[in-house]
């Protein structure tokens, strides 16, 4: 299981400061706030020396003198960010929290523009840097620019030199590029709210125009404009910041070549101008390799020399121009990405970006570093810092004060620019104090007196924390090195610290799942006691699953459950058909190995969860290998389908018109897939595929998609019309389900085509065995969670397959994107939903009785009793290391089986077709 996550407080301690801290506290911190937030260097602590004595008066009249002036009339870009009425004013924070949304909460915030407060030690010293150039590679892994395997070769050379300071920075969960990009900004820890609205293009709510960050400083200082060219999410996040921008999406994942050649294409053009003092660039194509083929894809190490072309082309326009002299550029990654390909987790390799400081002015304070590093399992290369460190780094390289809501800590690598002690101790008091400012919003019992010595044994983190502060003021001017340690500490706490939990909306969410679970098994209990002994699995399945929501490793490996559930299900099926249908026991024999043979297989098809995604599987390892047999496979599910098609629909015609309506629609549908494959992954096609791929550029994919879409809706729409009057049995429900199919098939990735004509088979095999309704629901359950898993899904937010998203829509529009987005990440439970109604229908017909009823009945008691024990999981785990790398992630699944694959796909459109069938029959 991936370790990702990082915490350095004791168990024990963490629960306690927990149960101590979160409650209903608000008015009476505000109140604290408002009294004490002014004073931040006027700790209580023992009778000061005279020198002491000095430097705190010192330190209250200038910060009483802050907060008695008006901002400057300048400053506009600080008037925009007051959000409350006294922001902005001095250091005292407005505002400085924010009740947490239920489960999902928001960390305080300090709204206004930071600005330096006065200092026995002067005015803040002087800035190497004017200018940044912030470069960021999307899902650049440190191993991409550090390992012998790099194609970043000119940077290495300039790591050896010493003209690049390397690290790795640590990207917390989740590692997605919104919550990145707030993090880098702000130097804070985003939402996690934010991986929802990650996937919204149009959103403007996460924006950070508010927020101070080191954009808003940059900009402050009117030194010169602001530039980006790159992913149009820092468009959204900072909208009407940038004075030249040219934005692009970061969703269509096909794209390696021109969404970079639209960031390239103005580098030159803006070295060459002086009138910027911020660029920012955001490359996204090396991700888009990673998401389609792996961070060993062909295609990679290319994208990474053409990478450092730019760093080539942007440090030797530094060296020999005049005005860049003082031109920092900063090369990072906003997360990384795991072995396959994939983000959004925890993996070691997902949380491992790379991070370089480059310039000619390094040198004097770098020795230079081994380059290319010795390979590392763990992806931590040279020195690992946080990426919320990026920040106040930033701030004293570049000359402005920390961001109010910074929770990094300098990078001490670059304390040697500033040779005299106190320009060091200045820096760090800075960032110190600021990051108290926080801390202290957060926990008002910071404030409290207490000692300043004998710290480690204090009974709380916080304790601790405030403890160390104390006997920092005591011992100015001349600190000791507790400084550095002490802004580590802060961290630690705040990145590991939940905020405000609303423990009411959490107990009272988790009652209405509870009194939703006591109607369903009102609601399923007839069932269930009348048949007992059958009933007694889909319980089992029930209980096991809801305990084992208290476990990350079985949250994370849930696929394990699945797949060995389904097969001991098949096991039981078997030996009861065995015993009841005796005079049939080779055909029994045959039905289950089939069925258990092609579990098997699908169980290899995608390798999921965290512990072995990107390790060899039937879909990216074997089909890449028999590219032949792989193509073979695709045409047999096409003609399988066609074959379907053409046997009993259409029955209005003639047989040749009937099929040649299917072959129609067959052909529509492999065709725009060969040249989707050709524009998404080349690499699969062979020989002649390639060749009718090639022929089909002519029609964009997005035209293509719609005629195949319209074809499908078309002859869906002629079945329902031209049935009611056909003779019985009715085939007009098999027909619905093979239309269906095929929009499934076309809105799956190419190697889970094969997919769907081995479910195909095992539901021919499955109506074969004569199962009750029980059996028929418990079949249904276990068959959409293991075909969910099968197509390569998992608990985490990096295993979303956005590749089928755009089908047929030109631009961003959220419930097309949104339905897409679905039924191409739940393709194999919406198939399983069709077959289900198929048995029922087929059960219906001789004899059945309510059937429907009790099926949604015994689904909805499954769904219920899953959703109230994750929700109760994540309530009493809300203080686990996991809670946001694995827990939360297994929520917002949650959430989505409940409400839209069972209540929307099981209940309504589930019931659609039974209803549908039942006319027919």
């Amino acid at each position: 299981m991936a370790k990702g996550a990082r915490a350095s407080v004791r168990k024990a301690n963490n629960t306690r400061l927990k149960q101590n801290v979160f409650g209903p506290i608000e008015t009476a911190r505000v109140e604290r706030l408002s009294a004490k937030l002014l004073e931040l260097a006027a700790q209580p602590k023992p009778k000061p020396a005279e020198e002491d004595t000095d430097i705190a008066m010192v330190a209250e009249e200038g910060t009483a003198k802050a907060s008695n002036e008006t901002p400057p009339v300048e400053n506009t870009l600080t008037q925009d960010m007051e959000i409350d009425g006294d922001a902005g004013k001095g250091s005292a924070p407005s505002n400085p929290s924010k009740k947490g949304r239920g489960f999902f909460p928001y960390k305080p915030f300090l709204s206004g523009l930071a600005e330096y407060e006065p200092l026995q030690y002067g005015v803040p010293p002087e800035a190497p840097f004017d200018k940044v150039i912030f470069m960021v590679v999307d899902a650049l892994r440190s191993d991409f620019v550090y390992s012998g395997l790099s194609g970043f070769g000119f940077t290495q050379s300039l790591i050896s030199s010493g003209a690049a300071i390397p690290f790795t920075a640590h990207a917390t969960s989740p590692t997605i590029t919104m919550p990145r990009i707030k993090a880098i900004t702000t130097g804070s820890i985003p939402s996690f709210l934010d991986v929802i609205l990650n996937f919204a293009e149009s959103d403007t709510s996460s924006s950070l125009a508010t927020q101070d960050t080191w954009l808003a400083q940059l900009k402050a200082k009117k030194t010169g404009k602001m530039v980006m060219y790159g992913d149009d999410t820092w468009l959204k996040l900072f909208p009407d910041f940038f004075d030249r921008a040219d934005g692009t999406t970061s969703f269509f994942v096909s794209d390696f070549t021109e969404v970079d050649n639209n960031v390239t294409r103005h580098v030159p053009e803006e070295l060459a101008n002086n009138d910027w003092n911020t660029m920012v660039l955001h490359y996204l194509g090396l991700d888009h390799i990673g998401h389609k083929a792996g961070p060993r894809s062909p295609n990679m190490i290319p994208k990474q020399r053409e990478m450092d072309g730019i760093v080539t082309q942007i440090y030797q326009a530094i060296e020999s121009k005049d005005h860049l002299q003082s031109t920092l550029l900063v090369l990072c990654g906003d997360h990384g990405m795991n072995d396959a390909g994939n983000h959004g987790g925890s993996a070691p390799g997902e949380t491992s970006p790379a991070l370089v400081f480059i310039s000619p002015k390094l040198k004097p304070i770098s020795s230079g570093f081994a380059a290319p590093a010795p390979f590392e399992d763990d992806f931590q290369y040279y020195s690992t810092v946080e990426q919320s460190d990026i920040a106040p780094t930033l701030g004293a390289l570049l000359g402005f004060p920390v961001p109010r809501n910074n929770l990094g800590a300098l990078i001490p690598a670059f304390l040697p620019f500033w040779p005299k002690k106190n320009d060091k101790i200045q820096i760090l008091l800075r960032n110190a104090k600021q990051i108290m400012n926080v801390v202290t919003a957060t926990f008002p019992s910071f404030e409290g007196d207490g000692p300043a010595s004998n710290c480690h044994e204090s009974k709380s983190n916080v304790d601790e924390l405030a403890c160390r502060w104390r006997g920092i003021t005591q011992s100015l001017p001349q600190p000791n090195d507790d400084d550095q340690e002490w802004l580590k500490h802060a961290q630690e706490l705040m990145s590991s610290t939940a905020s405000n939990y609303e423990v009411k909306k959490l107990v009272c969410g988790q009652v209405l799942a509870a009194l939703s679970l006591l109607y369903a098994v009102a609601a399923a209990f007839p069932t269930i006691a009348t048949a007992l002994r059958t009933s007694s699995p889909f319980i089992g399945i029930a209980l096991s699953y809801a305990i084992m929501m208290f476990a990350s490793s079985y949250v994370e490996e849930e696929q394990h459950f699945w797949y060995w559930a389904t097969t001991a299900w098949l096991m039981l099926l078997w030996i009861k058909c065995k015993r009841k249908q005796q005079f049939r026991l080779r055909l029994v024999d045959l039905s289950t190995i089939i069925l258990l043979a092609t579990t098997r297989v699908v169980r290899r098809w995608n390798q999921t969860g965290q512990k072995f995604a990107g390790e060899s599987d039937i879909a990216k390892t074997f089909f890449f290998e028999h590219r032949y047999f792989f193509w073979f496979l695709v045409a047999i599910t096409y003609l399988w389908n066609l074959q379907a098609l053409a046997s009993v629909s259409f029955p209005r015609f003639p047989q040749v018109v009937a099929g040649a309506i299917a072959a129609t629609l067959a052909t529509a549908a492999m065709t725009f897939k060969l040249a989707f494959t050709n524009e998404d992954s080349p690499e699969l096609l062979v020989g002649f595929i390639k060749t009718m791929a090639g022929s089909e550029m002519g029609v964009s994919l997005v035209t293509h998609a719609r005629v195949v879409f319209i074809t499908i809706g078309i002859a869906l729409a002629y079945t329902l019309a031209s049935s009611f009057s056909h003779r019985r049995p009715n085939p007009t429900m098999r027909t619905v389900h093979n239309l269906l199919t095929l929009f499934l098939i076309t809105q799956s990735r190419v190697t889970n085509i094969p997919l769907l004509l081995i479910f195909e088979v095992q539901l021919l095999v499955l109506n074969d065995l004569d199962l009750n309704l029980i059996e028929i629901t418990t079949t249904s359950l276990l068959m959409q969670y293991m075909s969910f898993f099968a197509f390569g899904g998992s608990n985490a937010i990096s295993s979303i397959d956005l590749s089928s998203a755009y089908n047929g829509v030109s631009g961003y529009n959220v419930i097309a994107v949104g339905i897409l987005t679905f039924t191409s990440n739940w393709v194999g439970p919406i198939f399983w939903t069709s077959a289900t109604t198929l048995m029922l229908l087929r059960l219906k017909s001789k004899g059945g009785k309510n059937l429907l009823h009790q099926h949604l009945a015994l689904l909805t008691l499954f769904v219920t009793a899953s959703l109230l024990f994750v929700m109760a999981a994540c309530t009493v785990l809300r203080t686990h290391l996991f809670i946001w790398t694995v827990f939360s992630p297994k929520y917002l699944y949650s959430m989505a089986w409940a409400l839209a694959q069972h209540l929307v796909v099981n209940v309504v459109f589930g019931s659609g077709l039974y209803w549908l069938g039942t006319k027919y029959l």
